[in-house]
């Protein structure tokens, strides 16, 4: 078992972290101000330096590369924004991946081509209104009349609502009750009946939108059908993948909180010494690397092992798990030992606490990957129902 990263991840990781350091600071600054998604020029960018669907197959214009590699070039952008690597996210850890593994030859040949260049972002919307962790009470429905399938139904939460360009849209395709009903089919935005609600304002991920999301009569073909009924299980699997870059930008985000205070208390003084000279301080930045440490660990061990395939429930859970506690608990760390500077709007480290909150309710809450590391734990699903 070797912990090192090879010469070309090591290359790989350094050009990544000059672009990501001389390019994207003050595109990530406006993001900020403004609450917009990184222009189709930044997108554009990524596109002609291989980092849009790393872990893409070649012949459908990725670069080829492994889930790590798509984790070490992710880690390096998020690190100066979430916003300005959400891009990079979706292309190598959002729902393109359900397309890869399970969508027919022509969602494949239509869809990642445009992901991996810049000209489309493919969002995924599973919650509603009352569907949140209770995923499989979703009411959205796609029903099959002729050579159609018409949604009807609203959904919530969706990262990218508004601005991305298509969306896999998890749906009720049969009768049945629960996951056995539930399937997935692909929109496009513009789609006749196909609307958006009053955009959500996050306390943090700004540049991520999202919005209501309203299917009235929205026609689309066959072919745009990804799984059926029945596929539940196949879309979650997929989505276990989703999970490890949800597990990246949160360590992205810890990590490059923990550079900066790191630097701050060996530059900043108090009683005529700097505060790294302080035993309490030194205490709670080492407690901070330990945790940074163990989650890129855990990180690393779910991705490696889904280099054939998909990562497991529970190497994804614990992953993820792991890094939003560790996000939150350094970013507050750093804020602490900022003091006064660190809570102040004019220090990043604000930003940086509003960005953490948030991966730990993305993609599944904290508690639900608890609950799935117990269902792993003992070969069974729990009921939450009465």
């Amino acid at each position: 078992m070797n912990f090192n990263l090879s010469e070309e991840q090591k290359e790989l990781q350094n050009s990544a972290r000059k672009f990501a350091q001389n390019e994207l600071i003050e595109i990530a600054e406006q993001i900020e101000k403004t609450d917009e998604p990184p222009s189709i020029a930044v997108r554009k960018k990524y596109a002609e330096l291989g980092y849009l669907g790393i872990n893409i197959n070649e012949s459908y214009g990725g670069s080829g590369g492994t889930h790590l590699d798509a984790v070490i070039v992710l880690e390096e952008i998020a690190k100066v924004s979430i916003g300005v690597a959400f891009p990079i996210f979706e292309s190598c850890f959002g729902p393109c991946l359900a397309i890869a593994h399970f969508g027919n030859e022509k969602l494949k040949n239509w869809l990642l081509p445009k992901i991996c260049s810049g000209d489309l972002i493919l969002a995924v919307s599973m919650s509603e209104p009352n569907a949140g962790s209770a995923l499989t009470d979703l009411t959205t429905k796609g029903i099959i009349e002729d050579d159609m399938v018409v949604l009807n139904g609203t959904k919530r939460w969706c990262s990218g609502a508004g601005h991305s360009e298509a969306y896999v849209v998890y749906c009720r395709m049969s009768e049945e009750q629960g996951a056995k009903g539930i399937g997935a089919v692909v929109v496009e935005k513009g789609t006749p009946g196909f609307s958006f609600g009053k955009r959500d304002h996050h306390m943090g991920f700004r540049g991520i939108h999202s919005a209501d999301m309203y299917f009235d009569n929205v026609k689309v073909p066959l072919e745009n059908i990804l799984v059926p009924a029945g596929g539940f299980g196949k879309l979650m699997d997929a989505f276990d993948l989703e999970r490890c870059g949800n597990t990246t930008m949160s360590l992205a985000v810890a990590q490059s909180a923990f550079d900066y205070v790191l630097n701050y208390t060996q530059e900043r003084k108090q009683f005529g010494k700097a505060l790294i000279d302080f035993q309490a301080t030194q205490i709670q930045i080492a407690e901070m690397k330990l945790k940074l440490d163990a989650a890129r660990m855990l990180l690393y061990r779910a991705v490696a092992n889904a280099e054939q395939g998909l990562p497991s429930i529970a190497d994804s859970s614990i992953a993820k798990c792991f890094a939003n506690e560790t996000a939150r608990e350094v970013t507050g760390k750093a804020i602490q030992l900022m003091g006064g500077y660190g809570y102040s709007k004019e220090f990043p480290i604000e930003q940086k606490m509003r960005d953490a909150w948030g991966w730990g309710i993305a993609g599944g809450a904290i508690d639900i990957q608890k609950i799935n590391i117990a269902s792993a734990l003992v070969g069974r699903r729990f009921n939450q129902r009465s």
